[in-house]
């Protein structure tokens, strides 16, 4: 297989690309004994293979990749798919199996179409993520309907009125069709104008952390305007249950984050920013930028979903995150790929 290898330098960060992480027998994080808050970094390598099965095809889009997870020694990644656009705002969720590590997929099928005629859903559910609690598997998605006020049926994609919603659907197996919890979404927009996810909410990253479900996504305001795409933020909002009442932290927590990927690290949480191609870690999972320690990233992965042995609560020694899957643009289409982390 044809790889490409990228370096990206940096001067200090905690080195939680290659921290072993440990679980006890309930899922919970066991931190290795382990200083790293000194770690000197100098390089992070990424690695770029094609991948087959849900790589390049000639008039299909596949983007925005769940994280990956490992479900009885087979690997299963969620992502958006439709047929002669590159955005996702018309697309459907689709699932794609593995069992060599990632290189070579079966695509399953579609396994979330639209929702019904005037939900949130109507027009478009994309970008997913993947949790696993008590034996069933719970997808976050993304939905949006055809723009409020026409008659056709038309999605304008404006930046005014169409709002996205966060929605979940649930199965008793990783490729078996998902069921919707509800035709209401799990998590919506801020009514209040100048918040920063007042317009848009999307891209969810899901972990368990001091008894609860963390849900962190990307904000887009109403106030930005054409521009809001440019100055999306993460938040997270928190639930006892997965299934909710999520409750919103209130405020954004990490500028510059297009698109989210975090991950549990040590006794908190790291994330990759987009936007500002950075790393960074919290240690209460919240303040990303006191004492930040943050690395700048080149060629960083696109739309990146990270292999999170964590989101199934595998038992694991001296696992970190090591691979994933993200996204190439490719004109009016994109496709997926494979990246290592060195």
């Amino acid at each position: 297989m044809r790889k490409r290898k990228f370096t990206s330098t940096g001067r200090y960060f905690m080195a939680f690309l290659f921290l072993a992480i440990m679980y006890d027998s309930y899922g919970q994080i066991a931190a290795e004994t382990r200083d790293t808050s000194t770690v000197e970094l100098s390089s992070i390598a990424f690695e770029y293979t094609k991948i087959s099965g849900i790589g390049y095809e000639q008039g299909c889009t596949r983007r925005d990749p769940s994280d990956v997870i490992l479900v009885d020694n087979t690997y299963y990644v969620y992502y958006t798919k439709v047929y002669g656009r590159a955005s996702g705002y018309w697309g459907t969720i689709w699932c794609a199996s593995s069992n060599d590590h990632g290189f070579s997929w079966k695509e399953e099928g579609e396994i979330l179409g639209l929702g019904d005629h005037g939900a949130f859903d109507s027009q478009a559910t994309f970008t997913p993520n993947i949790i696993e609690v008590k034996g069933k598997y719970y997808l976050f998605y993304t939905g949006v309907k055809p723009t409020p006020g026409r008659s056709d049926a038309v999605f304008e994609n404006n930046s005014s009125t169409d709002i996205t919603a966060i929605g979940l659907a649930v199965a008793a197996h990783p490729n078996s069709p998902f069921t919707r919890i509800s035709n209401k979404p799990v998590l919506e927009v801020s009514s209040e104008k100048e918040k920063f996810d007042s317009y848009r909410i999307d891209d969810a990253s899901l972990l368990f952390k001091d008894g609860k479900y963390w849900l962190y996504y990307k904000g887009r305001s109403k106030k930005h305007g054409k521009g809001g795409p440019a100055l999306t933020q993460m938040g997270v909002a928190f639930a006892e249950n997965i299934e909710g009442h999520y409750q919103k932290f209130g405020s954004a927590i990490l500028p510059d984050s297009h698109e989210v990927m975090i991950w549990s690290f040590n006794d908190g949480v790291a994330t990759l920013a987009s936007k500002s191609s950075s790393l960074h870690y919290a240690p209460d999972g919240l303040d990303f930028t006191t004492n930040n320690q943050g690395v700048i990233v080149e060629n960083r992965p696109n739309a990146p979903g990270a292999f999170r042995p964590e989101l199934t609560q595998m038992p694991l020694n001296k696992i970190g995150i090591t691979w994933g899957i993200s996204m190439i643009h490719n004109g009016a289409e994109a496709y997926l790929i494979r990246f290592d982390c060195e």
